[in-house]
């Protein structure tokens, strides 16, 4: 610890490596991301194993599982690193050198999202890469705490301390049928025939309850799910020539069959919000910072294209 006082005895980038490590568990990656090759990762874990005197990780698999030791210090490292990066660099981040990012979310995220972030980043940054996965919400979460992606996006109901949110837009929800394969006469979609029709659930992660059932739940109401897909983009197809109904949210609908009709669901739902989370630690990233800038800067271009197909249902449900 005498040594770790004295940081002239230190080379700092030293802890841009473990910084990496600790985010990527594993030594390609993390010399991917360093833009550094793997032996010289290999040689600088062992010197930090010499200064810190910890193994720092152990290789479980394929991956390399950080030690207690290693875990107490990334959150401090992430914030401090942050920081230094902030003092040394007017922008703090310099889109023009490599770097990945790595992102979770939903198919219903990455079709409001990635179609206009991609197009500014081939413009502006074509050095950095992205890595999109999509897991739960609870998964999701916990890839954050644990430094494994940097920013999650979707509905995230309760966050634990070590997460920050930040709020990107509202959307609400609408019902997607089919009029002409709907109990006759047909007359517009009231709350008795909701709640009697059959529903389509489109749920990634099958049975699991969304945000809709855990609104109906609460308040003692259930609907009958005749149908549960994984997809998003199927769903609206099923609807078609059958008596389902689909509640999804607006913009995931975008412009649909035109036998199909789209309408305000006929109970009281709550509206979206859809967030962004990373880790607290990383509040003063300058790299994120970018990011996230360049996320408002793609759904504010994306707010064109769900204009016109808010325009288009708007048609719809005055036919």
């Amino acid at each position: 610890m005498q040594r770790m006082n004295n940081l002239r005895a230190i080379d700092l980038n030293l802890l841009v490596v473990l910084d990496a490590l600790l985010a990527e568990r594993h030594l390609s990656r993390a010399a991917e991301r360093l833009n550094m090759s793997q032996p010289a990762v290999s040689h600088a874990l062992s010197r930090l194993r010499l200064l810190l005197d910890d193994p720092l990780f152990h290789r479980r698999s394929r991956e390399m599982e950080p030690t207690l030791r290693a875990l107490e210090l990334a959150a401090p490292l992430a914030e401090a690193l942050a920081q230094i990066r902030t003092v040394l660099s007017p922008d703090g981040f310099d889109p023009t050198a490599h770097h990945v990012f790595r992102l979770a979310m939903s198919d219903y995220g990455a079709a409001l999202l990635l179609p206009a972030l991609m197009r500014i980043l081939r413009s502006e940054a074509p050095v950095i890469d992205l890595v999109v996965t999509q897991k739960s919400r609870e998964a999701m979460i916990a890839a954050i705490a644990d430094g494994e992606i940097d920013m999650a996006f979707g509905v995230f109901s309760d966050l634990p301390s070590r997460c920050e949110a930040e709020m990107l837009f509202e959307d609400d929800y609408v019902s997607l049928l089919d009029p002409s394969a709907q109990p006759q006469p047909y007359e517009g979609l009231t709350e008795a025939r909701y709640w009697a029709a059959p529903h389509v659930l489109a749920a990634v992660h099958g049975e699991a309850a969304t945000e809709i059932d855990l609104h109906l739940r609460s308040h003692r109401k259930s609907r009958h799910i005749a149908l549960i897909l994984p997809h998003w983009s199927v769903a609206p197809s099923v609807v078609r020539g059958t008596d389902l109904i689909l509640t999804v949210a607006r913009r995931c609908l975008g412009e649909v069959e035109p036998e199909l009709e789209i309408t305000t669901a006929p109970i009281a739902l709550p509206t979206i919000p859809f967030t962004a989370i990373y880790a607290k630690r990383r509040r003063s990233d300058p790299a994120l910072r970018w990011l996230m800038a360049r996320v408002h800067q793609a759904l504010g271009s994306g707010c064109i294209d769900f204009v016109r197909a808010a325009c288009f249902m708007a048609r719809k449900m005055e036919q």
